[in-house]
């Protein structure tokens, strides 16, 4: 039997772990915070991949590694499916030329792992199904140094860098580098865009 951890400690540490980078360690450097809040989930991600893919065999492609977090891996941590996946993969073919002990060349085509895009949707992403943004703080003028970004949506933004690195670490783990972002198109809707580097 595995352990578990009860999901209001959870919320209760990711509330207090943005709270303490955003408003004490670096209250005037937001992205220093955000980027701390994600280095403490990719450590988390990479910590979860461990586990959850002791007693399985190695993924043969990226499609397989996403699939993997999208069905298993979201189901642990959020005991749901993510709902929707999207990819706009790209498939890239390279040239291999073997030659053979006579000086004949054989010339093989085969596909590389895939690479691109793959978009991940929640539609009700636990850690976001408790915030509410208030009507009045989105109609207050706007920060000029956050342009088309009102400070609601930015503390918001704030508790998502902590998911985004769990999924870098779980995918870094599995040996593919990419970068996550996340996107809110309303609470507690929530995307998340996995760029896999080549």
């Amino acid at each position: 039997m595995g352990r578990e951890v009860a999901e209001s400690c959870v919320d209760t540490m990711l509330m207090e772990m943005v709270a303490m980078y955003s408003a004490r360690f670096y209250a005037n450097k937001p992205e220093l915070a955000a980027r701390r809040i994600e280095a403490i989930g990719y450590q988390v991600g990479h910590q979860l991949s461990e586990r959850y893919t002791m007693e399985r065999p190695r993924f043969s492609d990226h499609l397989e590694a996403i699939k993997f977090i999208c069905k298993d891996f979201w189901s642990e941590v959020f005991k749901k499916q993510i709902d929707n996946l999207k990819t706009n993969h790209r498939v890239k073919y390279f040239l291999e030329i073997m030659k053979f002990l006579t000086n004949f060349s054989c010339v093989c085509f085969s596909p590389m792992s895939l690479q691109g895009t793959f978009v991940l949707q929640d539609n009700k992403f636990r850690w976001l199904s408790r915030v509410s943004i208030d009507p009045s703080s989105e109609k207050e003028t706007e920060d000029p140094s956050t342009p088309g970004e009102s400070k609601a949506a930015q503390a918001v933004s704030m508790y998502l860098y902590f998911p985004c690195g769990i999924i870098r670490g779980v995918l870094s783990n599995l040996g593919i580098p990419c970068a996550v972002s996340a996107d809110i198109s309303s609470l507690p809707t929530c995307s998340f865009v996995i760029r896999v580097k080549a």
